[in-house]
């Protein structure tokens, strides 16, 4: 028998010599979710080990992520008022506004801030943008959008991150940021993101569910792939910087698709119904959450993801040190 694939796979060493996927701390996000007040650490029930806080404790969080060697970190608002127009979403003293001041103040060039921008979380429906009756005004909308993402990088936001999935938002973004001063500020774009039933524990989160219908006319139908690879590719026209897939786990094929059909970097978002379903699963005895956390890291890797966002950041960095990932 002359070829014999067991050859190298005999210690650790050759092993890891050999392997094809790669992982890195650099690429990992963690996210953050800020709400006003002073003195919070609120746990948020539906994802254990996850909590709220104040932008006066921030340290508390940028400290862990440092320690762990987790750099960049991506922040959510949940403001005390709420209104039709989203108004504290571009507020200059909003929430996210307050926790990236924050932030930049006790940690400069340490830690890289990205924000997301959108507007369920600080609109009285929890829709994603500016309504006109039932219906999200697609185009009324961007200017607010516009305006939210403006105010961050005014607060010193590294990366703004819109997750709105209207049309036409990017290009929107990017004219908004350069005629305010901030061209080299990057968009992260949600471009690929469906209408997932994984998205349940963030909205208790972030109290962002809607508050009537859904959001099945601007986030993307899940049996579609050639749709996803048209929006990406007019948010790459229109000047994205990093093109992003949520969820990641059951949209693997999606993330290995557009690594065929970009040459920008890309993102995953592991988001929150995944991390609660191995958190739980592992508490509950059925799984080994740490093996489970290693293998679905590494599938999104593998799958063709640069960039990781995941509320397992810190723990996976880890698992990269000790050699389990990558």
């Amino acid at each position: 028998m002359i070829n014999r694939p067991r050859r190298l796979r005999e210690n650790p060493l050759i092993r890891g010599m050999v392997r094809e996927t790669r992982a890195s701390k650099d690429s990992l996000i963690y996210p953050i979710f800020f709400e006003e007040g002073k003195d919070i650490k609120a746990p948020i029930s539906a994802m254990d080990g996850q909590f709220r806080y104040s932008p006066d404790r921030a340290k508390e969080i940028i400290d862990q992520c440092l320690a762990h060697g987790v750099s960049k970190v991506l922040l959510f608002g949940i403001p005390k008022e709420k209104d039709e127009m989203g108004s504290q979403a571009y507020a200059e003293n909003g929430i996210v506004q307050q926790a990236v001041r924050a932030i930049k103040e006790e940690y400069k060039e340490q830690i890289y801030v990205i924000t997301d921008v959108c507007m369920c979380e600080y609109t009285s429906h929890g829709h994603c943008g500016i309504l006109c009756g039932h219906d999200v005004d697609n185009d009324q909308t961007l200017e607010y959008l516009s305006a939210t993402a403006v105010s961050h990088a005014a607060a010193g936001a590294d990366m703004v991150a819109p997750s709105d999935m209207m049309d036409g938002r990017i290009a929107a973004l990017r004219a908004g940021l350069d005629e305010n001063g901030f061209k080299n500020t990057p968009i992260m774009s949600y471009a690929i993101k469906y209408a997932s039933k994984f998205y349940g524990p963030f909205r208790e989160a972030a109290g962002s569910a809607p508050s009537f219908g859904d959001r099945k006319t601007y986030q993307m139908d899940p049996h579609n792939v050639r749709e996803a690879m048209k929006e990406a590719a007019l948010d790459e026209a229109e000047g994205a910087d990093i093109l992003m897939v949520k969820p990641a786990l059951s949209y693997l094929d999606i993330i290995k698709e557009l690594s065929y059909n970009t040459n920008l970097p890309i993102a995953t978002y592991s988001v929150s119904g995944e991390y609660a379903m191995i958190k739980n699963a592992g508490k509950a005895g059925l799984v080994d959450e740490y093996g489970i956390m290693c293998e679905t890291a590494t599938s999104m890797y593998r799958a063709g993801s640069d960039i990781i966002m995941t509320y397992y950041a810190m723990e996976i960095a880890d698992a990269i040190q000790r050699g389990d990932i990558g």
